[in-house]
């Protein structure tokens, strides 16, 4: 059996296609872009990033981050996890063209079920990164498990869990 083999400008187009995706992806939902999140993709796996700022700040006298945007960091990058699986899979299976991406035609994002926050210190006033792990897909259900740490990634200050439905062809 012999393999073929790949073009190293082919990879690059590659890695070049999967980075644009996550941009659209990350770009087009408003909410991410207010609060200031990025995405870095190392193969397949996605790190968050809360960029600090000052209107992030629920509690002056500490200071320390709000509880809502933390809350709201790490559901965003469970969902932004969840719906780059979808992705990454049909890019891999060749199935999502460039064109689909430079339309922005991606999966629907997932909706949250329910989530659950524990905040385990307070977020200081720097900048948060957070990673999730998806514990379960189904066709109709997800469950993720997300992380978020400043400096110290063994020091986690947020963790949460998640339960989501997928969205199938026609939902609305």
């Amino acid at each position: 059996m012999t393999r073929r083999s790949v073009e190293p400008e082919s990879i690059q187009r590659m890695e070049e296609r999967r980075d644009e995706a996550l941009a659209r992806m990350a770009g087009g939902v408003p909410y991410v872009q207010h609060l200031g999140v990025a995405f870095e993709r190392r193969g397949d796996e996605l790190t968050a990033r809360l960029a600090y700022d000052e209107r992030l700040i629920g509690n002056p006298a500490l200071p320390a981050l709000h509880g809502g945007a933390i809350g709201a960091f790490l559901e965003i990058t469970a969902i932004m996890e969840l719906a780059w699986q979808g992705v990454w899979e049909r890019m891999e299976a060749g199935g999502m063209a460039l064109a689909e991406i430079e339309a922005g035609r991606f999966p629907a994002f997932p909706r949250t079920i329910d989530f659950t926050v524990d905040y385990l210190r307070s977020g200081l006033p720097r900048d948060s990164y957070a990673r999730a792990r998806v514990n379960r897909v189904g066709r109709r259900y997800a469950s993720v498990h997300v992380e978020a740490w400043q400096e110290n990634r063994a020091r986690l200050f947020a963790q949460a869990t998640g339960h989501f439905l997928m969205r199938q062809d026609g939902d609305v």
